[in-house]
């Protein structure tokens, strides 16, 4: 008997098919102020350096799978405990990721405070982890009685507070999360992908708590292209969690330019003093503007509001005219009306303020 043809649709899993996939807008020709990225590029000195590094590259050959000369220099870098163990991905988003996989069981829960990073939910979906969104106050501010009542009913296995947040870019006060920590029965994630420009983190406290691990990236400050992520936690839980990171999962271009920037990590902190100094601009002038609400950031974004129903026009005015920001509007609830504008260079800047002040 022959197999009647089948539909494959019809073999992927329901929740999934009810997803949008995550868009990313074409930005060719346009102001790119919609991603967090660094909008400085290295000095032609390093740039050449590091093509020089890079022309030793055996690209016939596997790379190191612990990226062992990468973690060294990160841990010199960044002050990773000594005690702590580190584990690299392809950015952030596969470490949330393999957090989830080691994690999820039927019936465990993923909890985060929202508006946040939306892969914290995708990626709860993914895994089959149940989903638990604890609205932020009106100001973006965590309510803590909230949160704590949610912890003790879901009992969480994986808890995420960026810090700072994304997209609000506020800081949420360290008693806070230390009190989320402490209540939490699983793991607890301090997303410190923003770090460089907040000037606080929670890296030290690793190994003061059993169930706090710390995530960060190096995208944010000029090394997007890369894709790296690391985690920083207790031994005993990265080696689990190892378990489930795929082999070769850091390539080795990426191994040797992430080691090489780290180097000169100098110059990169230069440029993440460059964007807060704009950041502090810009900030003035949005919230000089009528009809424009800024919110106070330690990103290298702003969250601001607009006048109701004025989001979406505002988005396509700044479009037309060659300015490619964040629109939040779509996701509703506390996000309704907002943007969110990335910490360019000085003159991107001045054309997004300039376009932005003719629509408001």
């Amino acid at each position: 008997m022959t197999a009647q043809p089948k539909n494959p649709l019809e073999w992927v899993r329901e929740d999934i098919r009810a997803l949008a996939a995550y868009h990313v807008p074409p930005a060719q020709g346009m102001i790119k102020l919609d991603a967090m990225e660094n909008p400085y590029t290295w000095p032609d000195a390093m740039r050449s350096a590091w093509l020089e590094r890079l022309e030793q590259v055996a690209l016939n050959r596997y790379p190191d799978p612990q990226a062992a000369e990468l973690q060294q220099q990160l841990r010199r870098t960044l002050g990773v405990p000594a005690d702590a163990a580190l584990i690299l991905g392809n950015g952030s988003d596969e470490l949330i990721q393999i957090l989830a996989m080691a994690l999820a069981l039927p019936g465990r829960t993923l909890l985060a405070p929202e508006p946040t990073f939306v892969m914290y939910r995708m990626i709860a979906t993914y895994t089959g982890m149940a989903y638990r969104a604890v609205p932020l106050r009106a100001d973006f501010t965590l309510d803590l009685d909230t949160m704590l009542a949610a912890i003790a009913y879901a009992r969480p296995a994986l808890v995420f507070l960026a810090y700072p947040n994304n997209p609000t870019g506020n800081l949420f006060l360290r008693e806070q999360v230390e009190a989320i920590i402490q209540a939490t029965p699983g793991i607890v994630v301090v997303d410190e992908a923003y770090h460089a420009f907040a000037g606080r983190s929670f890296l030290d406290q690793v190994g003061h708590y059993p169930n706090l691990v710390v995530m960060r990236t190096l995208s944010k400050i000029g090394l997007a292209g890369l894709r790296l992520g690391l985690l920083v936690g207790p031994q005993e839980l990265v080696a689990q969690l190892e378990k489930v990171r795929l082999p070769y999962n850091v390539n080795v271009l990426t191994q040797v330019s992430a080691t090489f920037a780290l180097e000169h990590y100098g110059v990169l902190l230069a440029q993440a003093a460059r964007i807060m100094e704009e950041r502090s601009r810009m900030s003035t002038a949005l919230q000089r503007m009528a009809g424009v609400k800024a919110s106070d950031s330690a990103a290298n974004f702003i969250l601001f509001r607009v006048s109701p129903g004025g989001a979406n026009q505002v988005h396509q005015g700044l479009l037309d005219a060659g300015v490619l920001i964040k629109n939040l509007h779509g996701a509703g609830g506390l996000l309704t009306d907002c943007l969110r504008v990335t910490v360019g260079a000085p003159a991107e800047n001045d054309q997004f303020l300039a376009a932005l002040e003719k629509m408001v």
